[in-house]
């Protein structure tokens, strides 16, 4: 019985795990629990947020090369199914990129020549009519039972003015002027001839970037360059559409109200369409503030009104039809996304910020399949009722 019992403890000390002493465990094996795993995480998301920020700062750097580049490629996402319709019509490649070219150039061109007369041709009645506005609003002041500004004050604000134009300051701020002038024409220059080599040579490129990619990897690298071409291309479209009839109807008001500076003002309408939420309200602003100055209350609550109008007609009816799907955007999205783009390239980054963010949703929506978003941003399929109340009558 001795020897049995000796036996059977031998085989039960086999068969427990031998544990190793805390000191001999090897070091990696301390990165194999919860706490290592939490670590190796924390490292990772610091490595992404590096690169990140490594890809922001080259942004901002080379802004004089990336932003023109950006605008270019929106721009011939927007202008993609007339070079397709041309080369179908068997157009030569340079005869239909130097149509779609001229014909874009002309377009801005055109919009930046009538901001400039318009103001040029306006610019001495709205300077007088301003001045006389400040005038009254500083009479009506007097007439207040309290006292806002002291003559002392307005004098002394208008003699820190006059020291500030004739200053040495202003003209260094001037000498900016004229190199943010020299960069925006270095980097329309470099636009133009970004534009013509993608409108020309676009699907060539495409077809370059793709040759690394084989199989499932093709397949989705396809799709993905086909949806933001896509997105961004009906983006561009729609809310220049958008844009448009915001133009003309806020231009009709302004007319009918003989507003000052109407066509500039409906030029910039235009132009802030493009920034989504807040460009409406600024435009709005803006126009209400010169018929405020220039025809006083009455006139800039009707310019309030018939802003407040077109937008309404805008959002409800002509977005929903002209933009369809492309926009599926929560508004804190656009938001947080015009407050980055802000932040990182000013107004050019408000502009670009929502149609990239719309570009990266759809190839979201796209990554797994055609009709197949990422598996993480898929719908959970909702329980049958049955199991539902089941579910609830087991609670």
């Amino acid at each position: 019985m001795s020897l049995f019992r000796r036996e059977r403890s031998a085989h039960v000390q086999l068969d427990q795990p031998t544990i190793e002493p805390r000191a001999t465990r090897p070091p990696w094996s301390l990165w194999a629990d919860g706490f290592g795993r939490l670590g190796i995480r924390s490292i990772q998301i610091l490595l992404v947020v590096a690169v990140a920020a490594g890809i922001v700062f080259v942004i901002r750097y080379l802004t004089l090369v990336t932003i023109p580049l950006a605008i270019a490629l929106i721009l011939a996402c927007a202008f993609a199914p007339a070079m397709n319709w041309l080369r179908r019509h068997r157009v030569p490649d340079l005869a239909a990129t130097m149509i779609t070219l001229f014909s874009i150039v002309a377009v801005l061109t055109g919009l930046s020549w009538m901001i400039v007369w318009a103001v040029r041709d306006q610019w001495d009645d709205l300077y007088s009519q301003a001045q006389q506005g400040i005038d009254h609003v500083i009479e009506w002041t007097d007439t207040l039972p309290f006292q806002l500004f002291t003559p002392q004050q307005i004098e002394e604000w208008t003699k820190t003015l006059t020291d500030f134009v004739t200053s040495a300051q202003f003209g260094s701020g001037a000498l900016a002027g004229v190199s943010a002038v020299a960069s925006f024409v270095t980097g329309f220059v470099l636009l133009v001839t970004i534009l013509f080599f993608f409108l020309k040579d676009g699907p060539q490129m495409w077809e370059f970037l793709l040759r690394p990619f084989h199989g499932e990897g093709e397949r989705r690298a396809r799709r993905i360059g086909h949806k933001t071409v896509g997105v961004l291309g009906s983006y561009v479209r729609g809310t220049a559409t958008v844009a448009l009839v915001d133009a003309v109807g806020i231009l009709i008001g302004l007319l009918i109200l003989q507003v000052p500076l109407a066509v500039p003002l409906a030029v910039l309408v235009f132009l802030l369409a493009f920034i989504p939420i807040v460009g409406a309200t600024l435009a709005g602003v803006l126009a209400a503030l010169v018929a405020l100055v220039a025809n006083g209350w009455v006139s800039a609550l009707l310019v309030v009104a018939v802003v407040v109008l077109v937008n309404q007609l805008e959002g409800n009816l002509l977005q929903p039809v002209l933009m369809g799907r492309t926009m599926k955007l929560h508004a804190f999205v656009i938001l947080v996304a015009l407050a980055v783009g802000t932040a990182l390239s000013g107004l050019i980054g408000a502009v670009l910020a929502v149609p990239v963010t719309a570009a990266v949703w759809g190839i979201i929506q796209v990554w797994d399949g055609e009709n197949l978003p990422a598996k993480w941003a898929r719908r959970k399929p909702r329980e049958p009722r049955a199991a539902q109340s089941t579910a609830v009558e087991v609670a």
